[in-house]
């Protein structure tokens, strides 16, 4: 079976990295993170057919063009439960274990709170690759507003995010995609420091 097809554009002034993935046997796609530039995003989608706008979380530069998206697409939002509190409910709340089909393929959720608290990740099964949204870059994790925040997000990188073989490719919210591998050492290193009730910006070798 082929891989899913993973299409990336650069939205917004931030910028902020929105994907589809793309069936290549059925051409279903789903489009995650409409951030801005709805023109684009639909060009992106060319040559597929859309089955479901997909959240990794619902901060503002990652919901831009959604609305427009939603009116063009015309298809089921899907994203964690917790994003309703931000006016955004969705057609199908996904949580840690559920599971998305795109045509042949499979998309395993899982929650990764910290940067905020309706956060979710997107694993192509049998695939090493995930998209991840602002859980974690290749510099360091996702901003946080809080102590406690910032605790929760080194309890997701150690429990959720530190688990995935070497091999996995994260596909961030913003910045290149990089391999898991080639920043272990780093994350192991950041999460066993005493950080004490620091949050805010944060790098790996701070």
């Amino acid at each position: 079976m082929s891989s899913l097809e993973l299409r990336h554009r650069q939205v917004g002034p931030w910028p902020m990295n929105t994907y589809a993935l793309v069936c290549p046997t059925t051409q279903q796609s789903v489009l995650i993170d409409p951030g801005a530039d709805p023109e684009t995003l639909t060009a992106m989608l060319e040559k597929s057919n859309p089955i479901a706008i997909l959240l990794t979380h619902s901060h503002p530069d990652h919901i831009g063009a959604l609305a427009e998206m939603r009116t063009r697409l015309q298809v089921p939002l899907m994203v964690h439960p917790n994003a309703v509190h931000r006016e955004i409910p969705p057609d199908r709340p996904l949580v840690a274990g559920d599971a998305v089909m795109v045509g042949e393929h499979r998309l395993d959720v899982r929650y990764a709170p910290g940067h905020i608290d309706d956060q979710i990740c997107f694993i192509l099964a049998n695939d090493h690759r995930v998209v991840v949204g602002d859980t974690i870059f290749a510099g360091g994790p996702g901003r946080t507003w809080s102590s406690e925040g910032f605790q929760t997000t080194l309890t997701t990188l150690r429990t959720v995010v530190l688990p995935w073989p070497d091999e996995t490719i994260c596909y961030p919210g913003h910045g290149p995609s990089f391999r898991l591998g080639d920043v272990r050492e780093a994350v192991e290193a950041f999460i066993n420091k005493d950080h004490g009730e620091f949050y805010g910006d944060a790098e790996w070798n701070m």
